[in-house]
């Protein structure tokens, strides 16, 4: 499993590129986020319609078909770039120096390959689904009040294009850290121990931002680099 990571900036091309895709990332997390809580809402109207009126939400399945792609899809970018998906660290965990960058890098492209794979498939799905000529341009529809199901096909292919620039990018980041043999490679997640998270934490709660939580954070100094949300 994945610990939790900071991500080192400075004034490249790639570290520009890398927070720019990352502002994207969080609003698309924060409109997932928005459909957690409007899904909250609707479980709330259907619950209380039930029971004081005798009558629930209509089509409440079929809003929650619709509204989960934005709950399961939106966020998987925003949480890469943080380092934050759940893998295997046993054997990377002992790697360093370009080892560890190279492993990365390959572990990175099988997963940009899967992506380009999956954007590819599920927008195939999405034609199958579109249609002009058709009643609200599908297809097919939900079963009760017959919303179109394509704007969801789209979704998961749109959320799979922004990961596969996600991977671009840290592609781009771990093949220079191969080249250069550095220790604080640009716009990759850099793992940190439970300490370092802790420290972290700590310091984030206490408001003393100034003060280095661990190595990494130095390393990046030293470098002329900043984690994410550090002084430079």
């Amino acid at each position: 499993m994945a610990s939790a990571s900071s991500v080192l900036e400075d004034n490249s091309l790639l570290s520009r590129m890398d927070r720019s895709l990352y502002k994207a990332e969080t609003v698309l997390a924060l409109i997932g986020g928005l459909a957690v809580f409007g899904l909250m809402l609707l479980a709330v109207v259907s619950v209380s319609g039930r029971n004081l009126f005798n009558q629930p939400l209509r089509g409440y399945v079929d809003w929650i078909e619709q509204v989960m792609s934005l709950i399961a899809f939106l966020g998987i970018s925003y949480t890469q770039r943080l380092g934050g998906h759940i893998r295997m660290d046993v054997v990377v965990g002992r790697l360093k120096g370009r080892w560890l960058w190279i492993s990365e890098f390959i572990t990175t492209l099988f997963m940009l390959v899967l992506m380009v794979l999956l954007v590819w498939g599920t927008f195939a799905h999405f034609q199958r689904s579109f249609d002009l000529s058709s009643p609200l341009w599908s297809r097919d529809s939900t079963l009760d009040i017959r919303l179109p199901i394509w704007p969801s096909k789209l979704l998961v292919s749109f959320a799979f294009s922004v990961i596969s620039m996600r991977l671009v990018l840290q592609l781009w980041g771990y093949g220079q850290a191969i080249i250069s043999g550095t220790r604080s490679p640009i716009a990759v997640p850099l793992v940190e121990s439970a300490a370092e998270v802790a420290a972290r934490e700590a310091q984030t709660v206490s408001g003393f931002d100034e003060m280095p939580a661990n190595g990494t954070e130095e390393n990046g100094k030293q470098d002329g680099n900043k984690p994410d949300g550090g002084q430079a």
